[in-house]
């Protein structure tokens, strides 16, 4: 047992922390905001954390402290949290693509800030971020609280007031406002909620990486993002937990198919043709599976199938 999660330790922490991204990314489409933030954010935790942990929380041992960690995920949290209050407001007056292009264009922006910046290393980025934890699979500890803690803040919030809100907006946004709900302060702390959780994901990514770079928030990556929600579940935050983690494991098990003896050709486009097979997998699930693999339909049939066999 302990070779394999020194073996694959590294992947189980990404899987965790992929799935709390695509959780970043599916609390604007409650409101039916589609919104590709998400990576800006991510990087922007990430730089915090890389540049208090090696510029000014200066300390000496082998195990960066834990309690270091946890103030720079709530420092990430709030700075990611205004930011997103800040861009949120103007943006969030666009739809549908033109809301995508939008937030395209914020995490642009910020990826050339950072590579132009002296304080985050301009395209070479921050190196040695000291570590919290001894081995990778230690990150456990403070990844799955945090997807469980986001996962019943997710359950609870679609069953008050605000979830109903959020989703009354997605369905139609014209009936909703003319029912006395507002958009604009729903669809803002929709995106606000998304962008905090993403920056302290970010956070924790720094130290887990050891490095950090431009390279952490791009287009690229927010394709990726994409692919957890809309082929795990755009309605129910169970499919990006699941998106999240099965398309964060799917580079390691393509590898591993391309070592099986396939032809060179296809053993170098599964190696390196991953946002081909991500594009092509958000083509075919959005044909097949308009809602994701895992829907509330889904869900509600499971259950009332567990009640009958109990």
């Amino acid at each position: 047992m302990a070779g394999f999660f020194d073996t694959y330790g590294f992947l189980l922490v990404s899987m965790v922390l992929g799935a709390i991204l695509g959780l970043s990314l599916y609390l604007p489409l409650m409101a039916g905001q589609l919104s590709l933030a998400s990576p800006g954010f991510y990087a922007l935790g990430g730089y915090i954390a890389a540049i208090l942990s090696t510029k000014v929380f200066l300390v000496t041992g082998n195990l960066y402290p834990l309690p270091l960690l946890l103030l720079e995920m709530l420092l990430a949290g709030v700075a990611c949290g205004v930011l997103g209050m800040i861009v949120g407001i103007p943006a969030l007056r666009l739809r549908g693509i033109y809301l995508a292009i939008a937030t395209i264009a914020f995490v642009e922006v910020l990826r050339v800030i950072a590579l132009n910046l002296d304080i985050t290393g301009g395209a070479v980025g921050i190196f040695g971020i000291p570590q919290p934890f001894p081995s990778a699979i230690a990150y456990l500890w403070i990844a799955i609280p945090l997807l469980l803690i986001s996962m019943i803040f997710l359950y609870r919030l679609e069953r008050i007031r605000v979830g109903r809100a959020l989703a009354a907006i997605r369905e139609d946004e014209l009936a909703a406002d003319a029912m006395g709900i507002n958009p604009t302060y729903y669809k803002v702390l929709a995106f606000t909620l998304g962008a905090i959780l993403a920056g302290i994901v970010g956070a924790i990514s720094a130290h887990f990486l050891n490095t950090w770079n431009a390279r952490q928030g791009t287009f690229d990556a927010s394709i990726i993002y994409l692919t957890f929600v809309l082929i795990g579940g755009s309605r129910t935050f169970i499919g990006p937990v699941l998106g999240g983690m099965l398309f964060t494991a799917l580079p390691e098990i393509l590898r591993a198919i391309a070592d099986t003896g396939v032809p060179t050709a296809i053993a170098q486009f599964l190696r390196d043709g991953r946002l081909i097979i991500f594009g092509l997998l958000i083509v075919i699930g959005t044909i097949f599976f308009p809602q994701g693999l895992v829907t509330p339909e889904l869900l509600k049939r499971r259950k009332a199938r567990g009640e009958k066999s109990s």
